[in-house]
């Protein structure tokens, strides 16, 4: 194998915007995040699905079995 070829794989620090680091491996020592799992609104539980305009019903009423165009 050649010598010198691939990057350094070295400890790197990652830093959130929400203020959060932890560390990982990377070839990098440095890596920011905009969002992680400590402020990701899935991984909080704050996550909301909301249905604008009756998307969800129109989308079942248009391919609902028996239905024909």
């Amino acid at each position: 194998m050649k010598e010198n070829m691939h990057p350094k794989y070295v400890t790197a620090t990652v830093k959130c915007a929400c203020g959060n680091t932890f560390e990982t491996m990377s070839v990098m020592e440095e890596i920011k995040v905009a969002i992680c799992s400590n402020c990701h609104p899935f991984f909080t539980g704050k996550q909301k699905l909301i249905d604008t305009a009756g998307r969800i019903e129109k989308f079942e009423k248009k391919y609902s079995k028996g239905a024909r165009s």
